[in-house]
């Protein structure tokens, strides 16, 4: 993964495995989650780890594209950047990921910053990370 911007608020990641690359971006903390949350696209793919604390990681789809017709190299680069950003989920193997498209995301004023639920569960995919590969997060 290519680091291609880092603004204030989101880091900006580029992943070339595949062509056209795929645009990814994550939040630094708690409060640029709850601001990636409230302006996402719908074309935006959403990541997280699992029952633990992490960042949120979006991968854009392209123009007319699917999550089905995403590459499961590019899922994996998504799935190990969130691993990695997490405190807890990159000193473990076997670290499970969920995504779904951003519209999927649902957020009720009762929920704490950076916290999110879905409208539906099905529509929430889930990939195993065993082990952190070097090579895409260094």
């Amino acid at each position: 993964l290519l680091i291609i911007a880092w603004t204030s608020m989101v880091l900006y990641f580029l992943s070339e495995i595949v062509s056209p690359p795929y645009l990814m971006y994550m939040g630094r903390d708690k409060h640029e989650n709850e601001h990636l949350i409230k302006w996402g696209w719908p074309e935006d793919v959403w990541f997280h780890v699992d029952k633990m604390s992490s960042a949120h990681v979006y991968l854009r789809l392209h123009e007319g594209e699917t999550l089905e017709d995403v590459p499961e190299t590019v899922i994996q680069d998504c799935a190990q950047l969130v691993k990695e950003n997490s405190i807890q989920g990159c000193k473990a193997n076997n670290v499970d990921i969920v995504y779904t498209p951003w519209e999927n995301l649902k957020k009720t004023g009762d929920m704490d910053v950076g916290q999110v639920g879905f409208h539906r569960q099905r529509n929430v995919s889930k990939w195993t990370v065993e082990k952190k590969i070097s090579e895409i997060v260094k």
